[in-house]
């Protein structure tokens, strides 16, 4: 039943498919149904069971080394190294934990839109029933201010005007009809004779026959796809597995090594296999975890001051990577609110938001903003101290109100009383009103009908309006409308509709009394004023967001509901598109998936189009190999949300469906938000990357002097303690440190990661092998030339190398920052400072501290040598200076 194209159905068929009547279901028939079809609400299903989540946590490459590292340090006896590492795990498991699991509550958000209560007729009598009560076949009552309740075939429709931009993406509220229509692969926007559950009405009143309950209606069909969506690993996550698993290999190698290497020395196995898996824990970096946890948190913090709330923390570097950002169009590059902009009469053409500024306006620009104004049933209150309006009723026509008010008219509302109407029907596309001319008037342009009592004004299509037209107003007086004059309007018409502009006529009528008809001869004989154009508006923010974009290297691309031409129009205005291509939801049917993925790569504009077919795209993106970033704010946007690599909801209008299937939420509603969040992801990852080269590169330095020492007669140059101090001390503070550096100036000019890259490239590892080896040549060294054969109980040597190998990191470190003109500044980075200042001290306590001293074998250290170490320091920072100066030549 309910793959049927309801909308190519009469309604008499209909009624006859589903089995029921005008009069509504029986007693019987309506227990049946629910046995058949259950109640009408959306089922979860396939949901992530809590304790997997958990699981899962620990189950990834770094958390499980980490794992064997705790493990290890409790055996070696160490505690304190046993606690923390054991702390930075459970903190980088709870923190995915928690982000998994909210990301879960999506389809919680898809059943509050549920509606608590209806009007039905069954068995010939009306009644108000639960929502979930509904089956397919009920004939349910609908008027302004109810939310759809399910999916329904309409058999009446009295002016009826529902609001479905959460499910189509059109910001307009669309007129509907009963007739049936014929094409049978129409979008749901073009289904004028359908309603579906999660829009609302906002005009009129109507009559449907549910054809659609709970997991069988269009959002049904969401709620399916929002769970079917895998959850996809970020570019992070895998660039860190696949790290992880190489570390791994890597520390399994130099332990065995190490340990080989001492045993044939003649060093007792038990004390080389604890030094071997010390030698393996130092090659792990294991502040990695908590250096990435809090970078991201940080960089989600800066994020949000900027507007942009970070749903879950992969997703702040995940930004850094984006190639493409598919952006919904209404409410997300333009402001979701219609408004007038154009005013075309037969002797002036007139820029609304111009006319604003100006004090005097012609008698017929008056005119016709009035008439906007007078055949109108929203109403309009305004904000003083803000100077905004707040609009009570249809966008459309409040955006006549708000037109008519901007210039400063006020047109006499309380002298111009409504004493007649013909209301708006889908049949005739428009409305007139009836009118009591004051006695005394009060505006110039009455003069012109001081000779009448009443007044007709019309608004509606501007070729339906030309029909029934005989004169045209022009120069303050009417002519007969002649055939260049129809000509002439019309050609204007059609040239404001291919800008993607909504056109509406304005019109008028004399009347010596009042009709008591107004059907029968009010519609005729009118006098043509002029038309108004509007539009829903691109936000000001967003152009300039599009072409930073584009310098960037991201792609702009533009998928919504809405109609194909106001599409086109916006995208070029906002520079989205260059070739102009655009492809509807219907021609996206006819397209295979590869023929799909080679039109995606030239096409930049999609209208019209279903949330299954927003899903094809962000398939077909992503099988390009790019990084999609979605934004959107509707329940028709949820699954892509999910699919896209990165979800970008709408926090002002985005339905709570849209928000909880996001990676992240836009409070400005502004997609200029995105690209800022954008310049934090990349420096997150440029942050990670500096910590990342840091840590491998002081980890290298321990392992060379590890396994060099005993080509100098050093079996052993450092403790298994003394190496994870190290390891914990330097790779945690100063690597926290480094992960909150700021952007570069060349951060928005440069083309984003390819997807497939990995975590260090050439160049990285380049700098990895040649800072570590350094870092172990300097240590070493000093090291040695402290040693004395003869006094094996003299640890200085050891001290030396300890410490040298501390602050050449820290050297390190700072060689790392930023590019800024001042690299020991503390005001660019008061963190890094204030880490540097505690793992100096920590460096000292434990050479000086005699407690700290005993535990870990130093000796205290004379000024001089002390001196020589720090100052050692000092060459890898100049080292980090001279290879960028090197790689600018």
């Amino acid at each position: 039943m309910i793959n049927q194209n309801w909308h190519t159905l009469s309604g008499e068929e209909t009624l006859e498919a589903l089995q029921t009547s005008p009069a509504g279901l029986s007693t019987e028939e309506i227990a049946a149904r629910k046995e058949k079809y259950g109640p009408n609400e959306l089922q979860e299903k396939g949901g992530k069971n809590p304790l997997k989540m958990l699981w899962e946590q620990f189950t990834q490459t770094m958390v499980l080394i980490l794992l064997a590292a705790a493990v290890i340090s409790f055996f070696l006896g160490e505690t304190i190294e046993t606690i923390a590492i054991l702390a930075i795990v459970v903190l980088f498991a709870v923190l995915g934990f928690v982000q998994e699991f909210r990301a879960e509550k999506a389809m919680a958000a898809l059943k509050k839109m549920s509606v608590p209560t209806v009007r039905v007729r069954r068995g010939n009598k009306v009644q108000e029933i639960a929502a979930p009560e509904l089956v397919p076949g009920d004939i349910l009552l609908l008027e302004a201010g109810n939310i759809i309740p399910a999916d329904m075939r309409l058999l009446e429709s009295a002016s009826l005007r529902v609001q479905e931009a959460a499910l189509t993406g059109e910001a307009e509220a669309v007129e509907k009809f009963s007739q049936a229509l014929e094409i049978e692969d129409l979008p749901l926007g073009d289904r004028k004779n359908m309603a579906y559950l999660g829009t609302n009405v906002t005009y009129g009143r109507g009559v449907g026959i549910v054809t659609g309950t709970g997991m069988q209606t269009e959002l049904g069909k969401i709620a399916t796809l929002l769970q079917e969506v895998k959850n996809l690993q970020t570019p992070l996550q895998q660039r860190l597995d696949r790290l992880g698993k190489m570390l791994a290999l890597i520390g399994a190698g130099a332990a065995a090594l190490m340990l080989g290497i001492g045993v044939l020395l003649g060093e007792s196995p038990e004390e080389m296999f604890l030094t071997a898996i010390s030698l393996a824990v130092a090659v792990v970096p294991e502040g990695l975890p908590a250096v990435v946890t809090i970078t991201l948190a940080i960089g989600a913090k800066r994020m949000l001051k900027r507007h942009a709330l970070i749903r879950k923390l992969p997703a702040a570097e995940t930004l850094g990577s984006v190639t493409v950002i598919c952006s919904d169009k209404t409410g997300t590059l333009t402001e979701n609110r219609m408004t007038a902009t154009t005013l075309k009469l037969p002797d002036q053409h007139v820029e609304l938001e111009d006319l604003q500024e100006k004090s005097g306006h012609s008698e017929t620009v008056k005119m016709a903003l009035c008439i906007g104004a007078w055949c109108n049933d929203a109403t309009l209150s305004t904000n003083p101290e803000h100077e905004e309006f707040t609009i009570i009723g249809d966008p459309t026509e409040g955006a006549l109100l708000v037109a008519a008010a901007r210039a400063g008219l006020q047109c006499h509302f309380e002298n111009m009383p409504r004493v007649g109407e013909y209301p708006f029907d889908s049949d005739r596309k428009r409305m007139s009103t009836v009118h009591r001319l004051p006695e005394n008037s009060p505006g110039s342009f009455f003069e012109f009908w001081r000779d009448t009592n009443f007044m007709a004004f019309t608004k509606g299509s501007v070729d339906g309006l030309l029909e029934i037209s005989s004169h045209i107003w022009v120069n303050g007086q009417t002519e007969k409308l002649s055939e260049a004059w129809l000509n002439q309007m019309q050609q204007a018409n059609e040239a404001l509709a291919r800008e993607g502009v909504r056109v509406l006529g304005l019109a008028y009528k004399t009347l010596s009394e009042l009709p008591q008809k107004p059907e029968a001869d009010l519609e005729q004989d009118l006098i043509f004023v002029g038309m108004i154009g509007m539009i829903d508006p691109p936000r000001a923010a967003v152009k300039p967001a599009v072409a930073q974009c584009r310098k960037a290297g991201i792609r702009p691309i533009m998928i919504t509901g809405d109609h194909p031409l106001t599409a086109a129009a916006i995208a070029r205005e906002l520079g989205i598109t260059e070739n102009f291509k655009a492809l509807n939801g219907e021609a996206l049917l006819q397209l295979s998936e590869e023929e799909l993925r080679e039109a995606v790569k030239e096409v930049s504009v999609f209208a019209r189009v279903s949330p299954e077919d927003k899903l094809r795209i962000i398939s077909a993106l992503q099988a390009n190999g790019e990084v999609v970033a979605m934004t959107g704010d509707g329940v028709n946007d949820a699954p892509a949300l999910k699919k896209a690599n990165i979800g970008v909801a709408m926090g002002i209008t985005g339905t709570d469906v849209a928000k909880e299937a996001s990676d992240m939420v836009l409070l400005d509603d502004n997609f200029a938000t995105i690209v800022a969040a954008v310049e934090e992801g990349r420096v997150i990852y440029d942050n990670l990357l500096r910590f990342i080269k840091f840590s491998l590169g002081g980890n290298l330095g321990k392992v060379f002097v590890m396994l060099a020492a005993p080509l100098f007669g050093v079996h052993i140059a450092l403790r298994p303690l003394q190496l994870l101090w190290l390891n914990l001390l330097t790779d945690g503070l100063m690597g926290l440190g480094l992960g909150t550096e700021p952007a570069e100036k060349n951060t928005m000019s440069r083309p984003p990661r390819h997807p497939d890259q990995p975590v260090l490239t050439a160049p990285d590892l380049r700098y990895v092998l040649w800072s570590g080896f350094l870092i172990g040549i300097i240590s070493l060294g000093t090291g040695y030339f402290y040693y004395d054969p003869g006094n094996p109980q003299d640890q200085t040597w050891q001290t030396m190398i300890f410490a040298t190998i501390g602050f050449t990191q820290i050297g390190n470190a700072f060689g790392l920052r930023a590019n800024v003109k001042k690299p020991f500044s503390v005001k660019t980075n008061p963190l890094f400072m204030l880490m540097t200042f505690v793992t100096i001290g920590l460096q000292l306590l434990a050479i000086y501290f005699p407690p700290l001293q005993k535990t870990f074998g130093l000796a205290p250290l004379t000024a001089q040598q002390l001196g020589i170490s720090f100052g050692l320091g000092i060459l890898l920072f100049i080292a980090n200076g001279l290879e960028r100066m090197l790689n600018k030549k």
